[in-house]
């Protein structure tokens, strides 16, 4: 009796011992397999988004900066676990080549630092980077280029209409070779002007208008007996009748009345009221030959046109393109610049 009581504990304990067993969860292989992978998928996963911006920066050609700290969002920090204890991310932003560097340690912060230009958006996340020496360098000249080009001057003269004879145009010095050349070549110059007529042109070179008390300017500095009749210069107003019992030559010359006078012609102001077109108010010397200004003008212009000086129309007319050119000339050959036809600079041009 006493064995088959034994015997009984033992299967009921046995029994028990086999119900409790069945009673505790397994997992099967293949869960075991699935939760693996899935842990080296964890941990696979942050090192390929690493590597990738990282490809991503060696194609741009990008050089690694420490210090430089990465952000996402508009500018806000976040906090991040890193799983492992020193990982590095390069990223770019959109239309910039440049780099940041990001570490992290576990549970540590990614605080972000603004290094780029204000204003500048992207469509996701934004990395704010410390540019390369080149691309500062680039940056820095480009202020200076522009500021080089907003120096640069712009001229557009029309006709005969410019800043004046005392304004710089920036004129450079003539060739002499040229200027020689064009200095033979003055009998030819002087045929294709034998029939010059000028005519008024009050629209491309303004008439000046008569003032009793108006002086050449700069002419009480002219030294010397040939700008004498300059210096003493001032206009006056007469009628017909004075100016044919003074003077045995007057003419109606490219819109105005002159009177000729011992080798220079004048402006014969009150000669025609009618008739009183005059593109600038000074003597003009022609010599001895008593020709027309006019003609001595279109000459005078055709030449410096050659040589580099004189930029207008040949008019005949001493518009202040023509005095520019003038005073241009007589300064790089040593003259007074009168900026005015005088007898040292018409002796010069080969026409005296």
């Amino acid at each position: 009796m006493k064995k088959f009581t034994s015997l009984l504990i033992g299967c009921s304990l046995a029994l028990a011992g086999a119900v409790a067993f069945a009673q505790q969860p397994e997992e099967s292989p293949s869960k075991k397999n699935q939760g693996a992978e899935k842990a080296q998928a964890a941990e696979a996963k942050p090192s390929a988004k690493a590597a990738k911006p990282e490809a991503t920066a060696k194609q741009a050609g990008a050089i690694k900066e420490p210090g430089a700290t990465t952000e996402q969002g508009a500018g806000k920090g976040r906090k991040a676990k890193a799983t492992e204890k020193s990982a590095t991310a390069t990223g770019t932003e959109t239309g910039v080549s440049a780099q940041a560097t990001a570490s992290a340690t576990p549970g540590g912060k990614h605080q972000a630092g603004q290094r780029g230009e204000k204003g500048m958006k992207g469509a996701g996340a934004k990395a704010k980077t410390s540019a390369t020496p080149a691309t500062a360098a680039s940056a820095s000249a480009a202020p200076s280029v522009a500021a080089s080009a907003s120096a640069a001057p712009s001229v557009a003269a029309t006709g005969q209409q410019s800043t004046g004879a005392t304004a710089a145009t920036g004129t450079k010095k003539a060739d002499p070779q040229k200027v020689q050349q064009v200095k033979q070549q003055v009998q030819q110059i002087k045929q294709q002007h034998v029939n010059f007529r000028a005519q008024p042109r009050p629209d491309k070179v303004p008439a000046v208008t008569f003032s009793q008390g108006y002086r050449i300017q700069g002419s009480e500095s002219w030294q010397g007996p040939q700008y004498e009749v300059f210096r003493s210069y001032h206009p006056e107003r007469h009628d017909r009748r004075w100016y044919s019992s003074h003077y045995t030559r007057v003419e109606l010359i490219g819109g105005g009345y002159y009177y000729w006078n011992n080798g220079y012609w004048y402006p014969a102001w009150g000669y025609d009221s009618s008739a009183e077109y005059y593109a600038y108010d000074a003597p003009i010397y022609v010599g001895h030959r008593a020709e027309p200004p006019d003609r001595v003008i279109a000459d005078v212009q055709a030449e410096l046109q050659q040589m580099g000086y004189y930029q207008g129309e040949v008019d005949g007319l001493l518009g202040p393109l023509t005095r520019q050119a003038l005073a241009d000339y007589q300064a790089d050959q040593g003259l007074v610049a009168t900026a005015v036809i005088d007898e040292p600079t018409l002796e010069s041009l080969g026409m005296g």
